[in-house]
């Protein structure tokens, strides 16, 4: 099989959606790769590591895109991409598709097996190509809610630890999921005073096991959300409902009552966001806006922040997947590999994961009704 990674080309998206040792991987396997000029340079791979490897090194996205079977990609394509599908080629990326129907539009029409990485989901429920970006995001909404509380990025002027004879700030994470607990450690770590809110009273226990006394919980229900969100000079927005739209769980209501000058990172922008006054995504070019005095951080690809950490941790996590796509095909992939399976939301035209086609009020097809599944699907 022939393997393409184009460059990125979402705002300042610096990770790449293959390794050196990736390419190896594929090679040894009798597999060809091919990458588009420099698409590893914002995560400090070189052009000629990649040819060291095995790889062949194409001019354009067009030239990539004709050239392979299986597309990969970090982020879900833009529109100048939609084009350059071909009929039936295999995309293997983050797709988020619940708050995307021009991109699913155009994935349909173009008949591409769309394979996201954010469902692929084994027997275990685990999300193993999304937890690797979600320790990333996770952690990072802590340092930058601590960067924009300064004052010169119109903060309150708030140390997130404090000091001593001075409290520190007060961190609320709605969500205790992969993001939920990596930011509590972050914002713990700066001595902090956390809280966080989750809607199982397992997951609730299994915080207060692994944390104690150092963060409160809070049972997720409206009434006490609305209690940490005024009190929070920190706001992180952590919840996902696997493949679906972000539920809004912070009203506008809520943030009104916040201090002004405090911060929100919404961590589920790439789901449509969690919080009611988040209307849009914005860039790490322009990451914030301001509404009600508070300020909003809405960007939809944080670890690209940080490309050469996230590429190294999502490829660790994708390519075993990427692989059994390529040595089997995804067809076979898919009817002998449950968590592959899972990760279709889209195949021959039709749309197969229920949430997305929830999410944007289309037909859902099952999957079984267009390929062959595992029996335990």
């Amino acid at each position: 099989m022939i393997i393409g990674v184009p460059k990125e080309i979402k705002n300042n998206e610096n990770r790449v959606a293959l390794t050196p040792a990736g390419v190896v991987s594929f090679c040894k396997a009798g597999h060809q790769v091919v990458i588009e000029n420099n698409a590893g340079v914002g995560s400090g791979i070189s052009d000629e590591e990649y040819i060291t490897a095995g790889a062949k090194i194409l001019a354009t996205p067009v030239e990539v895109f004709a050239s392979a079977e299986m597309i990969m990609k970090v982020k879900e394509p833009l529109p100048s991409e939609y084009e350059l599908f071909k009929d039936g080629q295999l995309l293997f990326t983050y797709l988020h598709l619940a708050p995307e129907p021009a991109l699913t539009a155009a994935l349909l029409k173009k008949n591409v097996v769309g394979i996201a990485y954010e469902t692929v989901q084994p027997a275990d429920a685990s999300l193993p190509l999304l937890i690797p970006m979600s320790e990333v995001a996770g952690r990072m909404s802590i340092q930058i809610g601590a960067q924009f509380l300064e004052k010169p990025h119109g903060g309150r002027g708030i140390l997130l630890g404090g000091v001593p004879g001075v409290t520190p700030a007060k961190v609320t994470i709605v969500g205790g999921g992969i993001v939920g607990i990596n930011a509590a450690k972050m914002a713990m770590g700066m001595g902090a005073d956390v809280t966080i809110l989750d809607v199982s009273n397992a997951r609730l226990r299994y915080l207060d096991d692994i944390f104690g006394t150092r963060i409160k919980t809070l049972m997720s229900n409206s009434y006490n959300i609305a209690q940490a969100v005024a009190e929070a000079d920190l706001l992180v927005g952590a919840v996902l409902i696997t493949g679906a739209k972000a539920p809004k769980l912070v009203t506008e209501e809520m943030v009104k009552t916040m201090k002004r000058g405090s911060v929100i990172v919404d961590v589920a922008i790439d789901q449509g966001g969690s919080v009611e006054t988040i209307d849009h995504v914005t860039t790490h070019a322009e990451p914030t806006y301001e509404k009600f005095g508070v300020i909003h951080y809405s960007v939809a690809n944080m670890p690209g922040a940080v490309a050469r950490t996230s590429t190294f941790a999502l490829t660790n996590a994708t390519l075993p997947y990427a692989l059994k796509l390529a040595n089997l095909g995804y067809a076979e992939a898919i009817r002998t590999d449950l968590a592959v399976a899972r990760g279709v939301n889209v195949i021959h035209g039709k749309l197969t994961y229920k949430a997305v086609a929830e999410a944007l009020n289309q037909e859902y097809t099952p999957l079984g009704e267009v390929i062959e599944v595992p029996s335990s699907f």
